[in-house]
């Protein structure tokens, strides 16, 4: 099966649950970081300047057999089915499905305060989300936990909505994110346990450190340094 992932500098989240499942699972793929000029290229025309289609002229997208996937969530569980780590029991796979979206519509709420150049709002706009939505989202997501009680949120063994949860609180954890405390996670103790869990993985050690000590960000809050633990 010929894989290729593409992707434009960041945010690295959404390309890094498909390319952690993948590298875990040691499933080959094409790792394909565009240019800024391939970037302005697909905006202008929807594709590369190789014929390949971008479907919504955003990244990432997953180019499977020559067929062109876009959106995150749909890549995720692609990959996720790829590599074993999606259910094939149609409500298991539900509940994957939920933590995916959960872990896309904190990105969406953390998003906006990124965009904001003024610093007194953009200040209140990230306090806003340190006391309320995100521990909020950090509940739900502790709760799903409990439930389980397995150390993962579905079923016995690491799903793909796990790889989204560890990618998100890495990301809050470097304390990259003016405003975001880096601990803000640090209350909720099955959320702690399981990306300490999946921080030792070996595996997960050599993804960070083919990946994460080489990446350059865009901007001061996708500096890329996860921690091991929080």
């Amino acid at each position: 099966m010929q894989l290729k992932l593409i992707y434009f500098d960041m945010p690295f989240w959404r390309a890094e649950i498909a390319r952690l499942c993948l590298f875990i699972s040691d499933i080959e793929f094409e790792d394909f970081r565009i240019t800024s000029e391939d970037n302005s290229y697909l905006k202008e025309n929807g594709m590369l300047s190789d014929g390949t289609l971008i479907p919504f002229r955003q990244l990432p997208v997953l180019v499977i057999e020559g067929e062109s996937i876009a959106q995150t969530g749909a890549i995720s569980r692609i990959c996720g089915k790829i590599a074993g780590m999606y259910p094939t029991d149609i409500i298991e796979a539900g509940k994957v499905d939920q933590v995916i979206d959960t872990v896309t519509d904190i990105n969406v709420l953390i998003n906006p305060s990124m965009r904001e150049s003024d610093p007194e709002l953009k200040k209140r706009m990230r306090d806003d989300l340190s006391s309320d939505a995100l521990p909020k989202y950090f509940g739900y997501l502790e709760r799903i936990l409990e439930e389980n009680d397995s150390g993962w949120f579905v079923g016995d063994e690491m799903t793909v909505a796990d790889i989204a949860v560890w990618s998100l609180l890495g990301w809050i954890a470097q304390g990259v994110l003016d405003g975001i405390p880096h601990d803000l996670s640090k209350p909720f103790e099955r959320l702690t346990s399981l990306y300490n869990a999946m921080g030792r993985m070996p595996k997960v050690q050599e993804w960070k450190r083919l990946t994460y000590a080489y990446d350059q960000s865009s901007t001061g809050e996708y500096n890329y340094h996860v921690p091991d633990s929080i």
